[in-house]
This record gives structure tokens, C-alpha cells and sequence, in this order.
């Protein structure tokens, strides 16, 4: 009589170490999920850093000790995949195609500031056109292709006027040192001059003729998912979630 008998075949090994490494990659990837680890690059410049990106990655670089961040301060228009950087920072209206892009400013607006000193014996500009008898402080821009014009808005009507002076930087906050120290007429952001407004450092001009831009943007490729490490960056910099 003919005995029957179900019995298991065993896997053959290099299934068996298939399996296994499919499990151990599934449990890094978990841990990876769990503790975000690594550097976000973002290119960007002064301002942004010291008004925005700061202020708000600091806390999550304190909760998050494993992460680092790199911010390369670049005022021309960087292609971020190009030059391997992991997101970007611009105003609004000069973002690449096939980027996402988050908010993570208001709008931002520009200014006409000089000092007491400078302005003494001076007739103050009553339109933007009047700059051009004065001393101004330039500021280089790369993708300007050379000197900045101050933009200029009123009543529907822009207007760009080129200025000259004896000095020209290509950094926002020495564009600020420069009019503090009498040499000129400066075209910087509002907030860099609100404080010095009030303590009579600084006098603004042409007012009515103070343009706002679209506020920052982060922004990045849409081409691949984003690093635990980036999605925390991007959550705490959204400006909807603040």
C-alpha cells in the first residue's frame, strides 16, 4: 500500500537572500522616514536668509539634529539642478518652468531711503526721473547683465531709471550700509529700513513711487519626490502653515 506525503520544499537560497534584502532595505527606508538625515542645499541670497529662511529653519535644525542645511547666497539665476542644489529661493515672478514652488513670504516692497546728512543741502527727488541728479548707491545683479535699474510704480505707470554714484556693491545689506554712511541714495527692501525710519537714521523718498514685488518663493523640481529631510524644509518655511 503506497504511502502519500505532502511535504515543503524548501526555497532555494538565493530567494531566500532576495527576500531578506528587500526587508532590510523596506526597514532602512522606514528608519529613514522616521529620522530625517542629510543636507538640503538652497540657493538664495542675503535678505531671504536673514528675513525668512533663518528665523524659521532654526527651530527644526534644534528638533532635527541630523539635518543639515547649506545656503549659497547667489544673487544670478541658478539652475538648481544644474548645480545639484536641492531647492532655490526667488521672488514670485522669476520662478524656472517644471519647478514646484511654495510661498513662503508676503510681497515684498522696495524702498527709497537716504540719510539726514546726505539729504542736507539737497533737494529731495519729486520723481523718480530726479534721481538722476543725485548720488545712488548701484547694485550688480548677474542676470541684470550688469547694473540694476530702480523699478518704479504709480498709478498703473512703471518706470525704470538707471543711477550712478561712487559706489556700487552686488550685496542688499551693504547697499544699507552705504546710505547709512552718507553715500547716497539706496533702493532696498522696506523691512531693512523701517527701524532706522523710525530712529531718524534714514529719510524716505519718493514714496508714492515705492513698487511691490511678488513675495519669496521656495521652490524645486518636480521631477522626483522630495527627501524627508527637504519636506520637513519645505513645511516649515510654507507660509500658509505659519
Amino acid at each position: 500500500m503506497g504511502v502519500s506525503c505532502a511535504c515543503a520544499v524548501p526555497a532555494d537560497s538565493a530567494t531566500i537572500d532576495a527576500e531578506l534584502a528587500e526587508l532590510a532595505e523596506l526597514a532602512e527606508l522606514a528608519a529613514w522616514r522616521d529620522k530625517p538625515a542629510g543636507t538640503v542645499r538652497i540657493s538664495t541670497h542675503n535678505h531671504a536668509i536673514t528675513t525668512v529662511l533663518w528665523p524659521r529653519l532654526l527651530p527644526l535644525l534644534h528638533a532635527y539634529p541630523d539635518i543639515q542645511v547649506e545656503f549659497a547666497v547667489d544673487y544670478a539665476m541658478t539652475d538648481i539642478v544644474a548645480e545639484l542644489f536641492d531647492a532655490g529661493v526667488r521672488s514670485g515672478n522669476q520662478l524656472d518652468k517644471d519647478m514646484i514652488a511654495v510661498r513662503i513670504s508676503p510681497d515684498l516692497r522696495m524702498a527709497v531711503a537716504a540719510s539726514p546728512a546726505y539729504l542736507e543741502g539737497r533737494q529731495l527727488p519729486l520723481s523718480p526721473a530726479d534721481l538722476t541728479g543725485h548720488r545712488c548707491i548701484n547694485l550688480r545683479l548677474p542676470t541684470y547683465g550688469g547694473l540694476y535699474a530702480w523699478e518704479f510704480e504709480k498709478g498703473g505707470q512703471a518706470l525704470n531709471v538707471r543711477v550712478t554714484g561712487q559706489v556700487t556693491v552686488n550685496n542688499t545689506f551693504w547697499l544699507l550700509r552705504a546710505a547709512l554712511d552718507d553715500m547716497g541714495q539706496a533702493y532696498v527692501p522696506l523691512d531693512l529700513l523701517q527701524s532706522h525710519f523710525e530712529q531718524g537714521t534714514l529719510v524716505p523718498v519718493l514714496q508714492d513711487w515705492w513698487p511691490s514685488f511678488p513675495g519669496y518663493h521656495l521652490y524645486y523640481a518636480n521631477r522626483r519626490q522630495p527627501s524627508p529631510a527637504l519636506t520637513l524644509v519645505i513645511e516649515a518655511l510654507r507660509m500658509e502653515s505659519r
